[in-house]
């Protein structure tokens, strides 16, 4: 199982929740955090929201890492991908987070992908 444990005492799924507050405070529409343990051998969860512009991924990107740093003093593993190309992904070990355009996220359809996987329920 991975662990993002050596940055935060945070469980993945709490941090999950975190990620997708925090997409939520930018607008982000969409958001699903996606339960992959059992599932994967590479994440616990999978975060996954829409932007409607460049400029609103850009924000969802960079208020995740802001409300994961400043508060809880994690930080991105790796960060990749630019709001040019409507695809945004962060790495935050147990959880990942990929930041769609609304065009891009249904040609790419990461939910049917993993479709197995179950669904966290995340606060409205």
């Amino acid at each position: 199982m991975p662990s993002t444990s050596l940055q935060s005492p945070l469980t993945s799924e709490a941090l999950a929740l975190l990620i997708a507050g925090a997409a939520k405070n930018k607008k982000a529409e969409d958001v699903v955090a996606l339960n992959l343990r059992g599932l994967s051998t590479f994440t616990d969860f999978y975060v996954i929201c829409t932007g409607s512009s460049e400029p609103q991924l850009k924000a969802i990107a960079e208020e995740i890492q802001e409300v994961l740093s400043t508060e809880h003093g994690v930080k991105a593993i790796r960060v990749d991908g630019m709001p040019l190309s409507q695809w945004v992904v962060a790495d935050f070990g147990d959880v990942i987070v990929h930041i769609f355009h609304e065009s891009k996220r249904a040609i790419y359809a990461l939910e049917h992908l993993w479709g197995d996987a179950p669904r966290l329920a995340l606060p409205a």
